[in-house]
């Protein structure tokens, strides 16, 4: 391995350009290392590779409560600081800290104070320009308002923003839940394409009426992936159906990864995605009962919390971890690789454990190799000014060249920045490049590193991005002659679709043509196209598209393969995502009844029009095609109900209905219709048919008192008598003992899990928490608490609750409008009820209808003292038994 390195270093001299080796920063380096305790501590503790030199760069002095961060190119760390976590409601404790490192040796040379922003969960950091994702406050009465994308600017860098920041998008996530619970389920990363779009990571918050600079607004339920141009125009929805991903990874040539959050228990965990632009994930309405419609994860890994995302692309680095996603854990306190294997038109993977850090919260990379790490190292869901620091990691015979100041440089030397082996180099050439505006020269200058096919792969595509952004629209034709080159058709026919402003000017032939391509990247690619370019030529061949025999709903009530890869499904899903964006109902009305009827009704799913009710229904009395008819009859129902508009005036729950289709339904105009039709196919089945109808009502929820319903929920258990009082009046060894000195002893007592199975019955844990997917829910799972928690923190949640609520669990207070009180934690919520359970373990279900008031409350319904009665070996066996739980 280290002689791949040094050969990679042997060509140093002919890539002076990109390094810019003979320039230095203008500062005055420090001498003294002050972390060195501290580092030798973490190594001793953690698990580091070998190969990496891995050092404290900055401490909790300096950056608590981590949240998220961004390197630039020239190498400047920016971290933005939130000390109230992600369960803090208050105002002021944020911000932006910039962090220098002006020679590259690994000791701080320089620190300020950036920016005061509140909740900063993205930023970018290009040239001049440092872009941030933060929660905004109202001056007015210190609550959350919204979540905004804002850019800053430090023209005279003296590391503090020169003036206020500058909107780009505003209203991005949900404000009513903002205010009541914080940012964790909000909006999070941020990060740049070198198709120049700033891709955004939205939580399951989604977001309303959301607003860009040209006056574009969007709304989206739920969350998925976002992007704007870096003036804040142009804004589009680029997937949908995730939970509460906190960054995306981007590789060179505009592949995105993401890595989800668990959700409690509720049979969706963590789970790495390949994204693929118009894609339904299925979150959390489709994902079970629905796996049809959606693409798949590439693999469930059980429980955490995905946070920070980089896809490692740089020289410098060892062969073995290069070219790889890299994605944050914050619950498994892991930073993990995924090195992925060409699919089709996706990918498979595997998940490979890399650098161990507590509670890691992101990861960046500057133009000289240096990558950069932030953990929050237990500050918990609310955040500490106490806790938290910064790690620096370069390969053991890393040598540092300085990176040229991209702003100092000119066009040409630019453009030849364009061919550098590494992402981050070629990403800040082309912003600075673009940022200049360029001309019909330097356009010509860089077409030409697209056309020289010596160049490695990468770097045409970072070129041929990058012309196209110069261009605009005199640049079409010269795209359109880059999609006969072989090696790069995908990447100009994405180019070209990828500004809808230019559609009008946009030949179709190239798409057309690449549809019927025998490479399945490009098929997709076109297949994306033709429905953003609204190519209606294309409909005939979409509906031709094969409809594979893994398109199959799974049974009633059981979970369908969401998070096995399924290569065949992409083509199809995303044709009929293009058929939609097409709006071709009365073509896929004209398939009924062909060899393109299975398109034609999958499309059909997601029309909500007369014309398709009244022709499925047709149909279905022109055929005795039995299997035929089900299918009409599946999909009648399946558009019985649609989606109301989304207000942000409710959000689904950390643990919402998985049922689907749809989470609040509302009937429309040809739901009549299709009841009728309904009710007449059932008594005209009579006693034979009744089963089908029954799971008809059931699959779709269409409400039909008729046909009755399956029982598909679990009997309910009856609630253990605990007394949790009689509990906590015990006295034991760790009733008598500071906190303290038991998590002291803890760190010499293993414990015996088997014994701690039957303490977490004894001691009543059992009435509130739930070991085992097949049990029924109810408060905070503990089936993956081992990979969530590390076995400190497993004691403290014991020992102190309040300290760490569980996000979705805190003690929720509901008064009735007959004037009833409930207090508990939700542990199952839909539209139209809500199960809470009190501490007892009872559960009661309360219709929302009759909701007078519901707030949550600063406190766990966990009473502390429930360990008093034991003894520190039976503390640490309950603390064993827990930690084994993955």
């Amino acid at each position: 391995m280290k002689g791949l390195i040094n050969t990679a270093y042997a060509f140093l001299g002919a890539v002076a350009i990109w390094s810019c080796a003979s320039e230095t920063r203008d500062c005055t380096p420090a001498t003294t290392y002050q972390y060195t305790a501290m580092t030798d501590s973490l190594n001793g503790s953690l698990k580091w590779p070998e190969e990496l030199d891995i050092r404290v760069f900055a401490d909790a002095g300096l950056v608590p409560s981590p949240a998220c961060m961004a390197v630039s190119a020239l190498g400047d760390v920016y971290v933005g600081v939130d000390k109230m976590g992600s369960l803090g409601k208050d105002m002021g404790y944020g911000a932006i800290v910039k962090l220098i490192d002006c020679n590259g040796d690994g000791i701080l040379d320089g620190q300020s104070e950036f920016a005061r922003v509140d909740n900063p969960r993205g930023i970018l950091a290009m040239g001049h320009k440092v872009f941030v994702l933060h929660t905004r406050f109202s001056p007015e009465t210190k609550k959350a308002e919204n979540m905004d994308l804002v850019v800053f600017e430090d023209n005279d860098g003296d590391g503090v923003a020169d003036s206020a920041a500058q909107p780009l998008i505003t209203g991005l996530s949900n404000p009513t839940y903002l205010a009541e619970r914080g940012t964790d389920h909000a909006t999070n990363g941020i990060q740049l394409g070198i198709d120049g779009w700033i891709y955004i990571a939205v939580g399951d918050f989604g977001f309303h009426n959301a607003a860009d600079r040209d006056g574009t607004r969007l709304t989206m339920l739920g969350g998925g992936v976002l992007r704007v141009r870096p003036d804040g125009t142009e804004m589009e929805v680029y997937t949908h159906g995730l939970r509460n991903i906190y960054d995306v990874a981007i590789d060179p040539y505009m592949n995105m990864f993401t890595r989800d959050n668990t959700n409690d228990g509720g049979g969706w965990n963590i789970r790495f995605s390949h994204q693929l632009q118009t894609g339904e994930y299925g979150y959390p309405l489709l994902f079970k009962q629905y796996t049809e419609e959606i693409i798949p994860a590439l693999v469930d890994v059980g429980g955490g919390s995905g946070t920070g995302s980089l896809y490692l692309s740089d020289h410098r680095w060892p062969e073995m971890y290069n070219q790889t996603p890299l994605m944050a854990d914050w619950g498994r306190s892991y930073l993990y690789r995924h090195p992925v294997t060409a699919d089709g038109p996706t990918y498979t993977q595997r998940e490979e454990p890399f650098i161990q850090l507590p509670q890691i919260t992101d990861i960046d990379i500057d133009g000289s190799g240096i990558m950069y790490l932030s953990a929050w190292d237990g500050a918990g869901y609310s955040g500490s000014p106490d806790i938290g620091y910064i790690v620096r990691a370069v390969p053991r015979d890393w040598t540092y060249q300085p990176f040229a100041d991209v702003t100092k440089k000119s066009d040409r030397q630019l453009v030849k920045l364009l061919e550098s082996p590494d992402a981050k180099a070629r990403q800040a050439a082309q912003f600075e490049l673009l940022g200049r505006g360029g001309g019909d020269r330097i356009s010509s200058s860089v077409w030409k590193l697209v056309e020289k096919s010596s160049l490695g792969k990468a770097q045409r595509v970072a070129a041929l991005y990058t012309y196209a952004q110069l261009a605009g629209k005199v640049g079409i034709d010269r795209l359109v002659e880059a999609t006969q080159d072989t090696a790069l058709q995908e990447f100009a026919l994405r180019a070209l679709a990828d500004r809808k402003a230019l559609a009008g000017a946009v030949p179709a032939e190239p798409f057309l043509t690449a549809l019927r391509s025998e490479n399945p990247r490009v098929r997709a690619v076109a297949t994306i196209g033709v429905g953003r370019l609204g190519i209606r030529q294309a409909i005939g061949q979409l509906l031709a598209t094969e409809v594979p025999a893994s398109f199959k709903a799974p049974a009633l009530g059981a979970e369908g393969p969401h998070a096995t890869p399924n290569a065949e499904i992409i083509i199809p899903h995303l044709s009929v995502k293009a058929l939609v964006a097409l709006d071709a109902v009365a073509e896929c009305i004209d398939a009924l009844n062909s060899e393109q009827a299975d398109m034609a009704l999958w499309t059909m799913r997601y029309f909500h029009d007369d014309r398709v009710v009244d022709a499925l229904i047709g149909s279905y009395d022109h055929t005795d095609d039995t299997a035929y008819r089900e299918k009409i009859i599946n999909t009648l129902a399946r558009i019985y109900y649609r989606e109301p508009a989304y207000d942000a005036s409710w959000w689904w729950g950390t643990r919402p209905d998985t049922h689907g289709p749809y989470y609040r339904t509302e009937e429309w105009t040809s739901t009549p219709a299709i009841r009728g039709f309904l009710i007449k196919q059932w008594e005209i089945a009579g006693n034979a048919g009744w089963k089908v109808f029954s799971a008809l009502n059931t699959k779709y929820r269409l409400g039909i008192d008729q046909f009755g319903t399956v029982d598909l929920e679990a009997a309910r258990e009856e609630a253990m008598k605990v007394d949790l009082e009689a509990i906590k009046k015990k006295k034991g060894q760790v009733g008598e003992s500071s906190i303290e000195d038991i998590l002291l002893a803890l760190e010499k007592i293993k414990g015996d899990p088997q014994a701690g199975a039957a303490i977490f019955v004894r001691q009543g844990c059992v009435a509130c928490h739930s070991i085992d997917k097949s049990e029924v829910m109810k408060g905070p799972f503990m089936g993956q608490i081992g990979s969530i928690m590390n076995r400190e923190k497993i004691a403290e949640s014991i020992l102190k609750p309040n300290a760490s609520i569980s996000q979705g669990f805190a003690t929720v207070q509901i008064q009735t409008k007959s004037g009833e009180m409930h207090m508990g934690f939700v542990t199952a919520e839909s539209a139209e009820k809500l199960t809470i359970r009190n501490i007892a373990g009872m559960a009661t279900d309360i219709k929302t209808a009759d909701i007078k008031e519901r707030k949550e409350l600063d406190m766990s319904m966990m009473p502390e003292g429930l360990a008093n009665a034991l003894s520190f070996e039976e503390l640490a066996s309950l603390v064993a038994y827990l930690e084994g739980q993955k």
